[in-house]
């Protein structure tokens, strides 16, 4: 039962990404690198940092050229002797640009260029965009500028190797949710446009959520319209009507249900403890959050967390009103179907 739980599970939360089953990729543009680069705008500084919780400066570029297959020395110094050298007044997006002087003598910045006279980097305000030009920090440090063969223009694409079974370009092996992933995958066929993308970091509906738990307890689809947004004619119309027929989930108003709004974590709290029957037993180890006390979902939230489902942010905190990522959702459903 559970494994085909989990092939349902992972087959409809795919449907709105290209799912995987890929053996090349697309294009290695140097847009598409400063694309990818941009999605981690705020991430916040951490010295020595490697991954989107926190990153440093060379650990950033690291990161953002391992998703295209192009792996980088450690340091900003070690990466300022590969590729090759660009003047400024030649600097295409895609570029690595360098600093020296800013916390120690020599090569001790980097980062991409995006065009414009701008560069992304991690700084000590974290990942941000700054003017080479016209920051008056950044500006008198800049050095120099490297181009890597790799990443070609928009004629000349880059061809990605095949990926191994249950991976994807856009989820790193060390990303924090990569094994509920892989699991998940290995344990269902997916077939698509073969582009092998997962979008981990996009929002989930609340569609797609509902068409998700339906599939999950085999609910059979219910035609009509029973919410006013929801015409029989959606493509979750069926699912939606079956989970609230079930009375495990409402809608955000009366007679509305925003299928097409991103749900939020205080909501999946709800729809997975009314889905898999969870109920949270106060003990001294069950675990507790600073920002749900008195929050409507607060005791589907403290459900998840006495089941495992959830366990929350290193601050302490749940976030009960931030959207949902596609990897949160993946990584509670994976918990919730092996709890049940």
């Amino acid at each position: 039962m559970k494994k085909r739980l989990m092939l349902i599970i992972i087959a409809v939360l795919l449907v709105s990404a290209n799912p995987f089953n890929a053996t090349e990729a697309s294009a290695a543009t140097p847009n598409e690198l400063t694309t990818y680069a941009k999605k981690f705008t705020g991430t916040p500084y951490k010295f020595g940092g490697t991954t989107p919780s926190g990153f440093d400066c060379s650990g950033y570029l690291r990161y953002v050229f391992n998703n295209f297959d192009i792996s980088l020395p450690r340091t900003s110094a070690e990466q300022y002797k590969i590729g090759t050298g660009v003047s400024k007044s030649n600097l295409k997006e895609g570029d690595m640009v360098f600093f020296s002087g800013t916390y120690k003598p020599g090569i001790s910045h980097a980062g991409i260029y995006v065009g414009n006279g701008n560069f992304i980097s991690a700084s000590g305000s974290g990942v941000s965009i700054a003017n080479l030009n016209t920051n008056s920090y950044w500006a008198p440090k800049y050095t120099g500028a490297r181009r890597l063969s790799e990443v070609k223009n928009e004629a000349t694409p880059v061809s990605k190797p095949a990926l191994a079974a249950g991976q994807y370009y856009d989820v790193p092996k060390r990303f924090w949710a990569a094994n509920e992933i892989k699991v998940l995958t290995l344990d269902g066929i997916l077939t698509g446009n073969g582009s092998g993308i997962f979008k981990p970091n996009d929002h989930v509906s609340r569609a797609e959520a509902a068409t998700i738990i339906a599939r999950a307890l085999d609910l059979k689809q219910v035609k009509g319209t029973t919410f006013k947004d929801v015409p029989a004619s959606h493509w979750a119309a069926g699912n939606i009507n079956a989970v609230k027929k079930a009375g495990i989930v409402n809608g955000r108003s009366s007679g509305y249900f925003a299928p097409n709004e991103s749900i939020t974590r205080g909501e999946i709290s709800k729809l997975l403890t009314m889905a898999y029957n969870l109920k949270s037993v106060a003990s001294s180890s069950t675990k507790s959050f600073s920002d749900t006390k008195g929050h409507w979902a607060e005791n589907s939230i403290n459900a998840l967390a006495a089941n495992g489902v959830a366990t929350g942010h290193k601050d302490g905190s749940f976030q009960p009103n931030a959207n949902a990522k596609r990897a949160e959702y993946t990584a509670f459903v994976y918990r919730a179907i092996e709890n049940n």
